[in-house]
């Protein structure tokens, strides 16, 4: 039984060294592109933070990854979830979607901040500056909902 074990974790420890090879492709840019949300709107200083911080990690071209990304299976799964959280809200392609789509974004935005949907609990958990204080909220949601029907 204990040679079953040893050899068990025998094979664990040198699948996890050998997935370590095999990192997720990371698609992060510095840039800003012209169809940006802030390039899109006039934004102000305050509520661009907020994107910066609690946003734009998981919701545009400009992730931040932490140094925990470096490490399999942690990084395939962050990879995955960026990509899912891209595909329903990109705050840098946000200049190329449709007046409808951008107020239907906007809306979702409003709702899920003021129930305290995002950023996720996991996310503030690890990414302290994320947390949005009373006040960060309220000047977050009065700008997004001042801009809705633009």
């Amino acid at each position: 039984m204990i040679k079953i074990l040893k050899i068990s974790g025998l094979v664990i420890v040198l699948g996890l060294m050998i997935i370590q090879f095999f990192p997720p492709e990371k698609d992060s840019t510095e840039e800003v592109p012209a169809t940006d949300f802030v390039n899109n709107f006039d934004v102000p200083e305050k509520v661009q933070h907020v994107l910066r911080d609690a946003c734009y990690d998981c919701h545009s071209n400009n992730t931040r990854y932490p140094w925990y990304s470096k490490v399999q299976p942690v990084g395939w799964y962050l990879q995955n979830h960026i990509n899912k959280a891209k595909e329903d809200l990109n705050f840098s392609e946000f200049g190329n979607y449709s007046d409808r789509r951008q107020n239907s974004k906007i809306n979702g935005i409003i709702n899920q901040v003021r129930d305290d949907e995002m950023p996720l609990p996991a996310y503030t958990l690890m990414h302290r500056d994320a947390r949005l204080s009373e006040e960060d909220k309220k000047a977050f949601i009065d700008y997004m909902d001042s801009i809705k029907g633009y």
